[in-house]
């Protein structure tokens, strides 16, 4: 239940080291109480949609928004784009590509990273981004990443709009733990998608709900909308603030 990545993804195997495009931050116009990394989907940028986001009733919370390196995509057959990680195609069996999601996950971790203690911090997306965004969900209740090395964010929320859940075939039994329990027990989870998805089929985003909550992810939350396709409506930008206030506990 994935893009199946490939190991072009990784600047790193590429022999260079992949460079993040600029980042865009919108401030909050209220008093601060949450600071929310949100990624793009492929081939676009981080100022488009802080543009949307700085329209949200959300006065409380900082969003910032980055750019992803420009990197060689194999559905593009090496073509090129800005992408989060490699992707390949639609394939439920498909590998993932790990290196390239360690490396997105730990570059949202790091924009995290110094946001003051008493902020709480959460990682959204979508499409490609929102499968980053899951992915570093995971990592967060894991405690690591997928190489090993430990997670350092202590995540509030994630949010992951018309995408899919990278990894979700090997999460089962790694989450017996009773501290990584908690973690994944105690993580509000958001999870939309459009029954009229053409790019990441709605499936996907069902499964990928369903795969989180079977894995002990106890507040996860699934919405369908029944016409939408690969893009956002004011409907679920609306429930995506009345979430994010109750969840966050923010103020009006």
């Amino acid at each position: 239940m994935s893009f199946s990545g490939a190991a072009l993804g990784s600047g790193r195997i590429l022999g260079r080291a992949v460079e993040f495009g600029k980042t865009h931050v919108v401030r909050p116009k209220g008093k601060h109480q949450a600071t929310i990394v949100w990624l793009h989907g492929l081939g676009d940028n981080g100022s488009s949609w802080s543009q949307l986001l700085e329209t949200l009733p959300l006065p409380n919370i900082k969003w910032i928004c980055p750019t992803a390196p420009s990197q060689p995509i194999s559905l593009f057959g090496g073509f090129p784009s800005t992408a989060w990680f490699d992707v390949v195609g639609i394939n439920e069996d498909g590998p993932d590509d790990v290196e390239g999601l360690d490396m997105a996950a730990a570059h949202v971790a790091n924009l995290l990273s110094n946001e003051p203690a008493d902020i709480k911090l959460g990682v959204g997306g979508f499409s490609m981004g929102a499968g980053t965004s899951l992915y570093s969900a995971t990592c967060f209740a894991l405690g690591k990443y997928g190489n090993g090395n430990p997670y350092p964010i202590n995540l509030s929320a994630a949010i992951g709009l018309s995408g899919w859940l990278p990894c979700a075939k090997t999460l089962a039994g790694k989450l017996e733990e009773e501290q990584i329990k908690n973690r994944a027990a105690s993580l509000p989870i958001l999870v939309c998608h459009g029954k009229g998805d053409d790019v990441v089929p709605f499936k996907f985003g069902e499964k990928s709900s369903q795969a989180l909550i079977s894995n002990g992810f106890k507040k996860t939350t699934f919405k369908a909308y029944s016409e939408l396709g690969h893009y956002t409506i004011p409907q679920e930008m609306d429930e995506l603030c009345a979430w994010l206030t109750s969840n966050l506990g923010l103020q009006g």
